[in-house]
């Protein structure tokens, strides 16, 4: 098996199974399933609906509750190491190949990932403000370069460093590039309100934007792979 960007940790063995399982759906049977994953993953608290959801799908679908269980588990391990180490829909779609899972079904879930995406980085920010408290907030925030004529203004990005209390020492939690970012300014009124101290100044154009736009007090540095990039230094 391939190297994952999820995880490090060796997978379980009965992942190769499980996926084998999943691509012997029927692609409207994999869609219903999706759709109970993701409304779990957005709404985690509901463990009650998201047992009742399985339940009724396996009913549904006349498939034992219990292998249907472990089903999703393995289908969990992909979104769960995404949601850490701020994976793309790329990587994500990568990481169910390599575990086995069909070409179209991965390219399926991963559009539904980079759907979710906004919604989900929310979440996975709320959970680690509500378990560390937070001291400081450095952030990134730009227009990348257009592709082609017909989409000049390119993708919106942004690139987020917290530093939290835990116990007696501090930790840097650096969220990766997210050019799938869908909701940028709802986006950015929830990390502003979860005490972020200036807003930085957004600069655009329609064909390009140089993204020199951390904040005033930041000293964090650009993203790559989840880790600030070699050789980089603050701006003075």
């Amino acid at each position: 098996m391939g190297r994952l960007h999820c995880t490090q940790d060796p997978v379980p063995e009965a992942v190769g199974g499980d996926m084998q399982q999943l691509n012997q759906l029927g692609a409207q049977q994999f869609s219903a399933l999706t759709e109970v994953l993701f409304h779990f993953l957005t709404e985690p608290k509901e463990v009650e609906r998201f047992l009742a959801q399985l339940s009724e799908f396996a009913t549904t679908n006349q498939i034992s509750l219990g292998p249907l269980r472990s089903i999703v588990k393995s289908l969990l391990l992909v979104p769960n190491g995404a949601l850490k180490k701020s994976l793309t829909a790329d990587q994500v779609r990568a990481d169910f190949i390599t575990l086995g899972l069909s070409e179209e079904k991965a390219t399926y879930f991963s559009e539904k990932w980079k759907q979710s995406a906004p919604t989900l980085a929310r979440w996975a920010i709320g959970q680690t403000l509500m378990i560390n408290q937070l001291i400081d907030m450095e952030w990134k925030f730009g227009v990348t370069s257009g592709s082609s004529e017909l989409e000049k203004v390119g993708s919106i990005f942004l690139q987020l460093k917290l530093v939290v209390q835990k116990g007696n020492q501090t930790e840097n939690l650096y969220i990766g590039e997210s050019e799938f970012l869908s909701e940028p300014f709802h986006f950015f009124h929830v990390l502003l309100s979860q005490g972020a101290r200036e807003a930085p100044q957004i600069i655009s154009s329609r064909k390009k934007v140089i993204p020199e736009l951390w904040s005033s007090h930041s000293t964090a540095s650009p993203l790559v792979n989840n880790k600030p990039s070699a050789g980089w230094r603050p701006h003075s």
